[in-house]
């Protein structure tokens, strides 16, 4: 099996390399080179190999599944996980309760005017791990950014959960908070706890992990006041240090396991495909 990692991340999470690679035979494969004839040289460097795929590049992961690399996760779950829009259209085509979101120009929902009532959350659609997100109070203060933003209104709440899945298979939570800032996440400087999700926030997670037909997945929701959960974002590749502080079982060691049902399964291998 290959792991592929942009350099810079990989530096970042030698840590889940190390253990991925301590429970399955994975190759490390660092790349960087994202032009057309850089994905043809991966598609020949992965070529008849299941990867694990360590990277945000939606449009590189449908190459490369056009050119027939099995990718863990597949293609589409990168395009949408890593596109707040696309996420939450996918929680509106689900009917699962989520935070009102809306994109620049684009009217969501019929009261297009509340999207532009402030304060409101401000992000970049295709932003990840708590960066590039700004609580904005007027109109003047909305930042310049280089990807389309997506707006949310400001929702009183306890904490923020991750749930994380693999297959269909809910593995875990984490319950995620701040005193000092309105983002919780951990690589933030957030404080988190294991969490366990009522049968009715695991329903809903299950869900997105079924719809999304993904394999490892972080799907984050935030705890209100009144008891009730609303849906937040998908994170792919999903980040698992929390996980790994706040819980016995070796996340690494589990994702490991489900590739090779993946592969003990497929109904045939790259090599006998037929030509």
């Amino acid at each position: 099996m290959k792991l592929l990692y942009e350099t810079d991340d990989a530096e970042r999470n030698y840590g889940f390399i190390e253990e991925l690679q301590r429970f399955g035979e994975f190759e490390l494969i660092k790349w960087d080179d994202w032009s057309e004839n850089g994905q043809a040289m991966l598609v020949d460097k992965l070529q008849g190999e299941t990867v694990l795929f360590r990277a945000r590049r939606p449009e590189a992961a449908r190459f490369l599944e056009d050119h027939g690399i099995h990718l863990v996760n597949r293609a589409e779950v990168n395009r949408i996980a890593n596109d707040k829009w696309q996420s939450y259209q996918l929680f509106l085509l689900l009917g699962v309760q989520a935070i009102p979101t809306y994109l620049l120009g684009v009217q969501a929902i019929p009261t297009y005017r509340e999207a532009m009532e402030f304060p409101c959350i401000a992000k970049t659609a295709d932003g990840h791990g708590g960066s590039e997100v700004w609580l904005v109070d007027k109109a003047e203060d909305i930042p310049t950014a280089a990807s389309p933003l997506v707006f949310q209104p400001v929702v009183e709440h306890q904490s923020d959960v991750r749930a994380y899945v693999i297959g269909t298979e809910l593995v875990g939570a984490v319950k995620r908070s701040s005193k000092n800032s309105f983002k919780a996440n951990y690589s933030l400087g957030g404080n988190i706890e294991k969490y366990v999700l009522s049968a009715a926030q695991e329903k809903d997670v299950l869900r997105i992990a079924r719809a999304l037909n993904s394999d490892y997945i972080g799907i984050d929701f935030l705890l209100l006041e009144d008891g009730r959960h609303v849906f937040n974002e998908i994170e792919d590749p999903v980040g698992a240090r929390s996980f790994y502080e706040t819980h016995e079982e070796n996340i690494a060691e589990l994702l490991v396991e489900h590739m090779r049902k993946l592969e003990k399964h497929a109904p045939y291998r790259q090599e006998d495909r037929p030509k």
